[in-house]
C-alpha cells in the first residue's frame, strides 16, 4: 500500500560553538517523516551503541524498518544520530572514540549461539538468512553500519541529553524509542521534562540497575562488577528522587537473594522504604525484551527498579507474545515487524 508522506526532511538540535567560536559539537542529526493522516503522537527513535539512525530506516536484508511501520500507523517519526557518531559528526573534542570489533557484535547482537556465553544464547532464531557473521548478506550489511562511539559512557549521556531536549522542545510531546545504551537516554529526558514525553518505549535498555554483568559461560555464566556503572540506578547523570538524594551513595541498595528464575541474574533494588521516581510516575513505560538477547537475563531488574520507584511500568517479553528467538537487535532481526505490531498494540492501548 502506498505511503503517503506529507513533509520529510533533516536538521540538527544541540550543536554549540566552542569557546574560538572555529568549531561546534554536540550537535545531533534528525532525520523526520510525516505522515500523511497522522493519529498518533510523533515517536522519536534513538540508537544504541556503535550504531546509527539506519537501524531504524530498513533492516540489513531489504525490508522496510521500524521507522516505515510506525509511519504507516500514523506516528511523524523523528530518526536520531546520536552527537559525535555518525550525521552528527565524529568529532575527537568530545573524547577518545571507541569501535566495537567483529568478534564482539558478532558475540553479543548477531550470533549468540555460537559462543553460547548465556542460558539463552541458543534459543537465537531470528537473524536473516541464518547465523549472524561474515559472510551473511544480512550480517556484512549490518557490520557495514557501524561507527566509531564516545567511549566514556558517562560524557556521552552528557552531551547527548541537550540535543535531545531540544529536539523534544521543537516537536512537542512525543513518544521514546530507545534502544539499549540509549535506554538511560529516554530516563533522563523524562526526569527533564516529562510534560514532553507521552510514553517511552525502552527495547532492552541499559542495564541492569547499578553494576555491570560480564557473560563468561560455564556453570558461573556471569560476573558481576564492583563499581557503580549507573550511579543512579537506570542513569549515570542524576534523576529526580523523592525524598531527594543529593549523592549517589543516599540511594540505600540490597540485592535480590535468589534469582527469579534460572537464567537470570540477581537484581540490585533500593532498600525499603524506596525512594521515588515522580517525574516518570504517569508515562507508561514499556521494557521490551528479546528471549535470546543477553538482555533476557537482567532486564527484569531495570523493570523491577522502575516499579519499585513508583513508575508505570510493564515488562514485554517476546517470547510471552508468541515471539521467539530474538536477540538483542531486535529491529533487525526476522520478525521485526511482529515486534513493531505488538509495540503499535501496546502504544494504542496505553494512549487511546
Amino acid at each position: 500500500m502506498t505511503l503517503a508522506i506529507a513533509r520529510q526532511g533533516c536538521f540538527f538540535t544541540g550543536g554549540r560553538y566552542t569557546e574560538d567560536g572555529q568549531a561546534m559539537r554536540g550537535q545531533s542529526f534528525v532525520q523526520f517523516q510525516v505522515p500523511a493522516e497522522e493519529t498518533g503522537p510523533p515517536v522519536v527513535m534513538i540508537h544504541g551503541t556503535g550504531q546509527t539512525g539506519t537501524n531504524y530506516l530498513m533492516t540489513p536484508d531489504g525490508r522496510p524498518g521500524w521507522a516505515e511501520d510506525f509511519l504507516r500507523a500514523g506516528h511523524a517519526v523523528y530518526v536520531v544520530d546520536q552527537a559525535g557518531r555518525g550525521r552528527s559528526g565524529q568529532d575527537h573534542g568530545h573524547g577518545a572514540h571507541a569501535r566495537a570489533p567483529v568478534a564482539q557484535v558478532t558475540r553479543m547482537f548477531t550470533d549468540p549461539a555460537a559462543t553460547a556465553l548465556y542460558p539463552q544464547a541458543a534459543l537465537h532464531s531470528q537473524w536473516p538468512g541464518g547465523p549472524g557473521r561474515p559472510g551473511n548478506a544480512a550480517f556484512d550489511q549490518f557490520f557495514a553500519s557501524q561507527t566509531g562511539y564516545i567511549a566514556d559512557p558517562e560524557t556521552t549521556e552528557a552531551v547527548v541529553l541537550g540535543a535531545h531536549l531540544e529536539l523534544l522542545e521543537r516537536i512537542g510531546p512525543a513518544v521514546l524509542l530507545t534502544h539499549s545504551q540509549s535506554g538511560v537516554f529516554g530516563w533522563k529526558l523524562a526526569d527533564a521534562r516529562p510534560d514532553l514525553v507521552r510514553a517511552i518505549l525502552a527495547i532492552e535498555p541499559n542495564g541492569p540497575p547499578f553494576f555491570d554483568v560480564t557473560f563468561q559461560g560455564g556453570e558461573d555464566w556471569y560476573a558481576e562488577g564492583t563499581a557503580r556503572a549507573r550511579s543512579w540506578g537506570i542513569a549515570r547523570l542524576p534523576l529526580t528522587f523523592d525524598p531527594p538524594a543529593a549523592a549517589p551513595e543516599d540511594l540505600a541498595l540490597e540485592r535480590q537473594a535468589m534469582p527469579d528464575a534460572p537464567g537470570m541474574v540477581r537484581c540490585w533494588m533500593q532498600r525499603a522504604p524506596a525512594r521515588q521516581l515522580p517525574r516518570l510516575a504517569g508515562i507508561p513505560i514499556a521494557v521490551v525484551t528479546g528471549e535470546a538477547s543477553y538482555r533476557a537475563t537482567y532486564d527484569h531488574c531495570t523493570a523491577r527498579f522502575l516499579a519499585q520507584a513508583g513508575a508505570t511500568v510493564e515488562h514485554l517479553r517476546l517470547e510471552e507474545h508468541g515471539l521467539r528467538g530474538n536477540g538483542h537487535m531486535l529491529m533487525l532481526e526476522a520478525n521485526s515487524t511482529a515486534i513493531s505490531a505488538l509495540l503499535l498494540r501496546w502504544l494504542a492501548a496505553r494512549l487511546g
